[in-house]
C-alpha cells in the first residue's frame, strides 16, 4: 500500500473546480491532508518509511530523493506530514497563447530536525476532453497528451463548459514534514 500516495490521490479526487462565473473570477479550493504517527520501519536506500497512526493504521510514505537529511530519520521518531493542494482554473480567451510553466521551492534540510516544506506550482493550458454530469467530473488533456480527471465541487460549472474549451489550470502543492 502506498499510503500517502493513496491519501494524496484521494485528496486530488475531492478537489476540482468551483467557479461561480467563468468571466474574470477564479475561485481557489484548497484541500489539506495531515498524517501523524510513529516511524515503524524505514528504508533509507529506497526513501520509504512506514508510520503507525494514532488509530493503529500503517501508512507508507514515499519520500522524494531530493529530501535532505532523510538519513537522520530513525525508527521511533514521531512525524507529521501535511499536504496542501490548491487548484485554480480559468477559461482561456480565444487566441491567447498556451502556457506550461512550473516552479519549486524547498526548505527541506534547513530545520533543526529533519523535515521542512517543499512547494511546487505549475500552470498549463489544457483542453476539456470529457464532461460527466452524473459524477460530476471533468477530464482535461494537457501538453504531450497528459490527462487530468477530477470531481467538480460545483456541478453548475459543467453547464458553462463544453468539450474542446481551453482552460489554464494552476496547481499549488506543498508538503510539510516535521520530525518531533
Amino acid at each position: 500500500m502506498k499510503g500517502v500516495n493513496a491519501i494524496l490521490s484521494a485528496a486530488g479526487l475531492v478537489l476540482a473546480l468551483s467557479l461561480p462565473s467563468w468571466a474574470q473570477e477564479v475561485k481557489q479550493l484548497t484541500h489539506t491532508v495531515t498524517l501523524s504517527g510513529t516511524v515503524e520501519t524505514i528504508d533509507h536506500d529506497k526513501y520509504v518509511m512506514n508510520i503507525k497512526t494514532a488509530d493503529g493504521q500503517f501508512q507508507t510514505i514515499d519520500v522524494p530523493p531530493t529530501v535532505k537529511r532523510f538519513d537522520e530519520v530513525k525508527v521511533g521518531d514521531k512525524v507529521s506530514v501535511t499536504y496542501n493542494n490548491t487548484v485554480l482554473v480559468k477559461l482561456k480567451p480565444p487566441g491567447e497563447a498556451a502556457v506550461d510553466t512550473g516552479s519549486k521551492t524547498s526548505t527541506m534540510g534547513q530545520e533543526a530536525r529533519p523535515g521542512g516544506t517543499t512547494a511546487v506550482e505549475r500552470t498549463m493550458t489544457a483542453t476539456v476532453a470529457a464532461i460527466d454530469k452524473d459524477a460530476p467530473s471533468i477530464t482535461f488533456v494537457g501538453p504531450n497528451g497528459w490527462k487530468y480527471s477530477r470531481r467538480v465541487a460545483d456541478p453548475d460549472v459543467l453547464d458553462k463548459l463544453k468539450v474542446g474549451d481551453q482552460v489554464d489550470i494552476t496547481w499549488n502543492t506543498s508538503v510539510t514534514v516535521a520530525v518531533e
